[in-house]
């Protein structure tokens, strides 16, 4: 058992076990991960680092065998932030199986989560988490890929964008409208394959060289079995996973800006101008031990937010939206300073601060942009 899982409700520090295995995932990341990870095509799902994932036991730690057995929401940040700081590949790999694949870990009925999950777990299918579309990305209420009663099932009309690992996945979580007028509550999810007859779509080109795209649904068909949860229940779907994700987007934040502290900290150490080392202007030094608290600041959040998940604490929203908010505003801030101390260098695409610099922009947007979250929180703090 982890030491996380004995206490009796949240807390604000890891234990030595949580350290252990932060350090672990870390190497892991470094020695193991990184490596096949060099290997990929940017803009492509890279296969063979899911299945090292796989093999380093992650994607096993992620979907545990026992179906009725929780997956830590501490677990998940430990490995987001570990894996951020060491290969940012390797983290978002395993964060789009998390999120393509936990609606059917946790919603399915138990043919569809027997043929999937495994394969996820093991590595060997790729999952994707379809939601957002070219007019309702923030706002799901606004959701018009339909779902139309046919025998057996249901048939898929309409177009998803900017999904991640589409349209390479294997499998796909899909929120559709099935009843019109009643906003978030008419909306449905399925599991969807990759192959299904009607589904189409291309990748998209955006600033960090994920594999993106885009999903044309002509009529595909959906089983009644495919159906995730309930009938005009897909957004309780989507929150659930959400709440235990949005605490980890937050980890995974940490992890960037720790590892752009990390280099301008060793850039200010040894860099010399004006007959002296950065460190010691203030204007350098200041700014840095700025974005340190910040940081520090950010990973309570988020223990905090993964820890009140663990324990039962739901709905989690305010504490989710606290941790991603605050972490991923400020690794936006740790990762733009730690380019100013560095420099011209780090504006060299082969530069690591380069590469950090395309990469955290896009978590202010995703699973609920910034503005959402303070949303979310005014109005839990007005109603209270």
């Amino acid at each position: 058992m982890n030491g996380h899982e004995a206490g009796p409700g949240p807390r604000f520090a890891l234990d030595s076990s949580d350290r252990t295995f932060l350090e672990e995932v870390r190497r892991k990341g470094r020695e193991a991960l990184a490596e096949v990870a060099v290997r990929g095509e940017e803009g492509r799902v890279h296969r063979p680092l899911v299945e090292a994932l796989a093999r380093e036991g992650l994607l096993q730690r992620l979907f545990p065998e026992d179906p009725s057995v929780e997956t830590p929401a501490l677990d998940l940040c430990l490995m987001r932030e570990g894996l951020a700081r060491e290969c940012a590949e390797a983290e978002l790999a395993l964060a789009l199986q998390a999120l393509g694949a936990w609606p059917i870990r946790q919603s399915a009925g138990a043919e569809v989560r027997e043929r999937w999950i495994p394969e996820v777990a093991a590595g060997k299918a790729v999952a994707a988490f379809a939601l957002s579309e070219p007019g309702a990305g923030s706002d799901p209420a606004g959701l018009t890929l339909r779902a139309e009663r046919a025998e057996g099932g249901w048939r898929l009309h309409g177009e998803k964008t900017w999904i991640s690992n589409a349209p390479e996945a294997d499998v796909y979580t899909v929120f559709a409208r099935t009843s019109e007028g009643r906003g978030a509550r008419g909306i449905s999810a399925f599991c969807v394959p990759g192959d299904s007859e009607g589904l189409s779509g291309e990748p998209l080109s955006m600033v960090a060289p994920h594999p993106i795209g885009r999903l044309r649904f002509d009529g595909v068909f959906a089983p009644d079995e495919a159906l995730l949860g309930e009938v005009d229940e897909g957004f309780k779907v989507a929150m659930r996973t959400l709440d235990l994700l949005r605490p980890s987007v937050g980890a995974m934040a940490v992890g960037m800006a720790s590892r752009a502290l990390d280099l301008a900290v060793a850039h200010a150490r040894e860099r010399e101008a004006f007959g002296r080392r950065i460190r010691e202007f203030q204007a350098v030094s200041h700014r840095l031990a700025m974005r340190w608290t910040e940081i520090e600041a950010a990973r309570l959040l988020v223990y905090h937010a993964a820890s009140s998940y663990d324990a039962g604490k739901r709905p989690n929203s305010r504490h989710a939206a606290m941790a991603k908010l605050f972490a991923t505003e400020a690794a936006q801030r740790a990762v733009d300073d730690a380019v100013q101390v560095v420099g011209a260098a780090a504006l060299e695409n082969s530069h690591p601060l380069s590469d950090l610099y395309r990469e955290v922009r896009a978590p202010r947007i995703y699973e609920g942009t910034s503005e959402i979250q303070c949303e979310i929180l005014a109005r839990e703090l007005f109603d209270r």
